[in-house]
């Protein structure tokens, strides 16, 4: 199968939102064409409240998708049509804004501080936009596992791999969200959909992420590993944008890897955006802004 060759690495840069979250942004507020139908993704993580306790109070959202995945500590939640809970390690919180909601997340530590988790924002296409709000909540135990013989473990929290089926379901860009873990001095091909966009995030570890820039037809140990196939090394919080193919190849050193990858169809459509409100038309977002406003943002149907 065509491998998936490197567009681009690069390091999540340092940034503050909400009331005062430290946090790294992967990628956001900026051209959507190379990570289409993602829009943004943010690595929350830091070992001293101090880096998150502010938390995100009362905002909006409208059109967009919101994605909260925690490996440490809990985020607790509640939103303007009476939702509440806490989500902890392991566990996702799936979020469907549709027509518009207000909603808070509050992070809090871990026994030893720690606080830790990602969320990324999927745009929702014209037809969708407008869609009653609605949450998929799914617990660390409903998310299955697949094991492999050369040790590497993928979580599958959506879509499909090795024939197992993650729970959250029913979304319009059909994403692949994986958590993979490849041990130390291995050397893994992973399946990806071509016609996708896909990036991967990595956030424990290293590894080269093998390129195409160079024939492939080469001899070799082990199909188009050869050392004349230039690799891209990616370490702890880099982000990998991968450009079209059927797969992905990744070899680890003594360490280890671990990182998130994620694949979206395309929807190829405008985009207007301010904060956290995503539409199709400049007219739209400041019809939105005007309804938040005049206290009717919440009421449309």
């Amino acid at each position: 199968m065509p491998l998936r060759p490197v567009k681009r690495l690069s390091k999540s840069k340092p940034t503050i939102e909400g009331a005062g979250v430290r946090l790294r942004r992967a990628f956001g507020f900026g051209d959507t064409s190379e990570t289409d139908p993602f829009l943004l993704m943010d690595d929350f993580r830091g070992d001293s409240p101090d880096d998150y306790l502010a938390g995100f109070p009362w905002h909006p959202h409208r059109g967009i998708e919101t994605i909260t995945y925690v490996l440490a500590g809990t985020v607790e939640h509640q939103d303007s049509i009476g939702n509440k809970g806490v989500i902890g390690p392991g566990d996702v919180q799936w979020m469907t804004a549709g027509r518009g909601i207000m909603h808070q997340e509050m992070p809090f530590g871990d026994a030893q501080g720690r606080m830790h988790g990602f969320q990324l924002w999927a745009n929702l296409p014209a037809a969708l936009k407008m869609i009653a709000p609605r949450y998929q909540e799914v617990t660390s135990a409903e998310i299955p596992e697949v094991l492999e013989d050369d040790g590497t473990k993928v979580r599958i929290v959506c879509g499909n791999y090795a024939g197992t089926a993650g729970p959250v379901e029913g979304v319009a860009a059909e994403p692949v969200y994986l958590d993979v873990t490849v041990p130390p001095g291995t050397r893994k091909v992973l399946p990806v959909a071509s016609h996708r966009n896909t990036f991967a995030y990595v956030f424990e570890g290293a590894g080269r992420f093998c390129n195409a820039s160079a024939p492939l037809d080469v001899p070799t140990e082990g199909e188009g590993w050869a050392d004349t196939t230039p690799p891209t090394n990616a370490e702890n919080r880099m982000l990998v944008l991968f450009d079209d193919g059927d797969e992905v190849r990744v070899q680890t050193g003594d360490d280890g890897i671990r990182f998130l990858l994620v694949s979206g169809k395309p929807l190829r459509e405008p985009v207007a955006w301010y904060g956290p409100i995503v539409m199709n038309t400049r007219e739209e977002l400041q019809q939105a802004y005007a309804q938040l406003k005049n206290g009717t943002f919440l009421e449309i149907r």
